[in-house]
């Protein structure tokens, strides 16, 4: 992104944004982040080694934007680490890790930049997320971690019939447990401290884990509800896809695995595993194989 030199004192913000066979999408968030207001946003575009050639076309399209590719499928957390290592190295102070199926406000970053500067020991801001299709509906209003359930639990509803969001005097950032992957201001020093995302999980539950650790570290996470972001949402009332439901509950079993007390185990234990019966008894009876499956791998891989 060009332009005048920032004013002297900016904190400098590298969005990473995270392409896997989607050139279309990717170009969208692209576009959205190029139309910041905030004075001193560098993009760095990672592919995670996409097979049908997407990150080439991204290049191509888009030769003034910083371009890393991974050469592999590293997953969610391989991908965007590649993308926060190369951010801290190369002078960031925030590293904005968003997906790349959504549009981020002009005035997102300053609200989170801010949110990030008002108080001391700040690890994630996220924004508010509302869905692409609807805005007027919360995907992420804020959230929560669930210790029982080993997941973040988002708080959404709706906002108001126009999708507009409360004046910013009324509404200041808050404090949260539980921060969404799908777009989140991080901190450079915390990311140096607590380290990025757990690279095993590869996908789901990694932005749940690295909330429990910056909170036991210290760190703080708030939610600024004036900074607004779409997402394209997957249709509501689906089941999981079957990697989806592998990768989730074999993802919530390692992070009680490692951040719980035996306490803390137990009633996850007592909810989690009689819930996985519940589903698979059910997928079992639909003759869905592939789902039922996904449940079994889900309880047993380490």
């Amino acid at each position: 992104m060009s332009g005048p030199p920032p004013p002297q004192g900016v904190p400098r913000v590298t969005a990473v944004v995270l392409n896997w066979c989607d050139a279309d999408a990717t170009t969208t968030c692209i576009e959205s982040l190029a139309g910041s207001r905030y004075p001193d946003l560098s993009l760095l575009v990672v592919d995670n080694g996409s097979p049908d050639r997407s990150g080439e076309v991204l290049q191509r399209r888009h030769p003034e934007v910083p371009f890393l590719q991974t050469g592999a499928n590293l997953g969610y957390t391989g991908g965007n680490n590649r993308g926060i290592a190369h951010a801290l190295q190369t002078g960031a102070d925030y590293v904005f890790v968003v997906n790349n199926d959504t549009w981020v406000h002009p005035d997102a970053m300053g609200i989170l930049v801010d949110a990030a500067r008002s108080r001391p020991r700040v690890g994630a801001v996220a924004p508010t997320i509302v869905r692409m299709d609807a805005p007027h509906r919360l995907w992420y209003g804020g959230g929560a971690f669930d210790v029982k359930r080993a997941l973040g639990i988002h708080w959404n509803g709706t906002i108001s019939t126009d999708g507009a969001l409360p004046p910013a005097a009324s509404t200041p950032a808050r404090p949260v447990t539980f921060f969404t992957g799908c777009a989140v201001l991080l901190d450079g020093a915390a990311l140096r401290a607590v380290g990025a995302f757990e690279e095993s999980y590869f996908l789901y539950v990694e932005d749940a884990e690295l909330s429990v650790r910056l909170v036991r570290s210290g760190w703080e996470i708030l939610h600024a509800p004036e900074a607004r972001v779409e997402h394209r949402v997957e249709a509501e009332g689906r089941d999981p896809e079957p990697y989806q439901i592998r990768f989730r509950d074999r993802n919530r079993r390692r992070l009680a695995r490692t951040h719980f007390t035996a306490m803390e185990r137990l009633a996850f234990a007592a909810w989690f595993y009689p819930t996985r019966l519940v589903h698979l008894i059910r997928y079992l009876a639909l003759g869905d194989v592939r789902r039922a499956g996904a449940i079994v791998r889900g309880m047993g891989e380490r």
